[in-house]
């Protein structure tokens, strides 16, 4: 069961609504009294129905979730559809320059903020959750790859396991690394990340890039599993094809 429901980020986008999509395993009406990980997620829209989802075509993660029986809650927030690159200040944890956007004022740890700080405790109050560290996840594709990567890091003491599709490494290499270098993160720290072997041409220099943060990633001694899909491309259709994989590496040994 998919619920949906409005919500306002005042600190990002005054009263202006958008949806959160909480996805309920089916575990829960067979004992109420069960509790759940949680799975934070970006994109809202994109995740579940193809009716919602930008270019018509969504992960599909609904299905899957009910086929597999995962026991696991799924939080996914709308992205900012505003003009002016709302979605991409949103979802960047760093201010840069971009030949094509522009300089891009990052407003990701604001957005991280409100999320941790008051979507969290949200759904904790509402839903049968684990809130602990060791059960909250984060998952994204893109700019929310990004950000899920810069959550496990950043937000190390909230997040334990994050799954980072096709992430926008280029954006700020080296801060993304610095960052990486000086974080304090817990030693059982799990990382999912991936990128297709087609949209390695998206970006000039992508592959570097992904593997110097596989490489600072690894020299901190997170649980990584990072993989290059092979046809890969950077879209819903080639992100649903990667959901079994990277549930399995949330899930693992955990549930």
């Amino acid at each position: 069961m998919v619920e949906k429901w409005p919500v306002a980020i005042p600190q990002l986008s005054g009263k202006m609504e958008r949806n959160v999509y909480v996805y309920l395993p089916d575990q829960l009406g067979d004992d109420p009294d069960a509790r759940f990980p949680v799975l934070y997620m970006f994109d809202g829209h994109n995740v579940f129905f193809d009716s919602d989802a930008t270019y018509g075509k969504s992960w599909g993660m609904k299905d899957y979730m009910d086929e597999t029986g995962t026991p696991l809650i799924i939080v996914a927030v709308e992205c900012n559809h505003g003009r002016n690159y709302a979605r991409l200040k949103e979802y960047s944890p760093f201010t840069f320059n971009d030949p094509k956007f522009g300089r891009i004022v990052g407003k990701g740890r604001r957005y991280m903020d409100w999320l941790v700080n008051t979507l969290k405790p949200m759904i904790d109050s509402r839903y049968p959750t684990l809130p602990e560290r060791e059960a909250t996840f984060i998952a994204g594709s893109s700019m929310g790859g990004l950000m899920s990567l810069y959550a496990a890091v950043e937000y190390n003491a909230v997040f334990s396991r994050a799954a980072c599709l096709s992430p926008s490494v280029w954006v700020a290499p080296k801060g993304l690394r610095r960052m990486i270098r000086q974080a304090d993160m817990a030693p059982d720290t799990v990382i999912y990340m991936d990128y297709g072997s087609r949209e390695l041409q998206n970006h000039e220099g992508i592959l570097p890039m992904f593997s110097g943060i596989v490489k600072e990633l690894l020299d901190r001694q997170v649980l990584l599993t990072s993989r290059l899909i092979p046809g890969g491309e950077h879209c819903e259709a080639s992100w649903e094809e990667q959901v079994p994989f990277f549930i399995n590496t949330l899930m693992y040994q955990r549930y």
